[in-house]
């Protein structure tokens, strides 16, 4: 008896150890098409069990048409779970950049982080 309740436990335990934090960004109303020169601002918060987040280590990544980065960079959301990314398109070309945001969860969790992200293209024009 005392045998099996210890293997109980011990499985109780094994699964606890496979858990995964999963946190979502996700983008509030986001524009898509932007003139080159305009600031692209976008606005989000990060979703944790349905709730927003603070100290989530987000990466925004945005991605020329032809492939290349424009920005790749890294910080955390704030202590109402919320962000902010914005990039200039002043010496951008024409086309569809791809923003890619994505969430490498709380500092205490990285071990166990499934990372999720949200992607939105953007398409950029002439003036």
């Amino acid at each position: 008896m005392i045998a099996w309740t210890s293997l109980l436990l011990l499985s109780g335990g094994i699964t606890n150890s496979w858990a995964t934090h999963i946190s979502q960004p996700i983008l509030i109303s986001p524009k898509t098409q932007y003139t080159i020169g305009e600031s692209v601002i976008l606005h989000g918060w990060v979703n944790y069990n349905d709730q927003a987040t603070a100290d989530v280590l987000l990466n925004f990544k945005v991605t020329r048409p032809d492939g290349s980065t424009l920005a790749d960079q890294s910080y955390p959301s704030n202590s109402e779970g919320q962000f902010e990314f914005k990039f200039e398109t002043g010496n951008e070309t024409p086309g569809s950049y791809q923003i890619t945001i994505t969430s490498h969860c709380l500092e205490i969790h990285r071990y166990a982080c499934t990372y999720k992200n949200q992607s939105l293209t953007i398409q950029l024009k002439n003036p």
